[in-house]
Formats: structure tokens, sequence, C-alpha cells
């Protein structure tokens, strides 16, 4: 039971750390990525997807997924590239930022 308790405390931290990201910051960081993905975080190009109001711990766990390279696919590469010097708390200003839009 204890452990269980740990488990649970460690995964309500996780959450929270993810969580805690600027929205203010992420929209300063945020120009290089309207290239693709939209001044509001709408693409114009229908293959890339719109960013604005997805949630932000996914999108957290994508952006770093793409800075470890295990997220595969269409433009996969190119993410590798725009997100390798991304600190986490870069990648938490981002995703706050992207989700505040509606």
């Amino acid at each position: 039971m204890k452990r269980l308790c740990v488990l649970a405390l460690a995964a309500f931290c996780s959450v929270s750390a993810m969580a805690a990201g600027d929205p203010a910051k992420g929209k300063a960081k945020a120009a290089v990525c309207a290239g693709c993905h939209g001044a509001n975080g709408v693409a114009m190009v229908p293959t890339y997807p719109n960013l604005a109001g997805q949630n932000a711990a996914y999108l957290e766990g994508a952006i770093k997924a793409y800075k470890s390279q295990e997220r595969k696919g269409y433009q996969a590469p190119i993410m590798y590239g725009m997100v390798a010097a991304l600190s986490d708390q870069d990648i938490a200003d981002l995703a706050a930022y992207y989700a505040s839009l509606k």
C-alpha cells in the first residue's frame, strides 16, 4: 500500500511539473514554430498539425518525443532539429502557450 501511495504521489508531481509552463514566455518562443504551424497555432498547410487548443500535456510529451527522436513519421526529421535546443522549461512554456489558444 505504501508503494502505491508513493507511485501515485510521483505521478501527481509529474503531471504538476508538466503544467508549469508560462504561456507568455511560450508566445515569445513560438515565432520559429509559426512558419509551419501558423502565427496563431493554425497551420496553413493541411498536412501540418494545428497546435492551437491542444492539451498542454500532449504537446509537451510530443515535443519531448521529437527531442529524443522517439517520434517518427512524415516531418519528424525537421522537428528533431527544431526542438533540439529547447530546455524542458521552453517546452513547457510552448505547450502552455498553444494550449491557451482557442
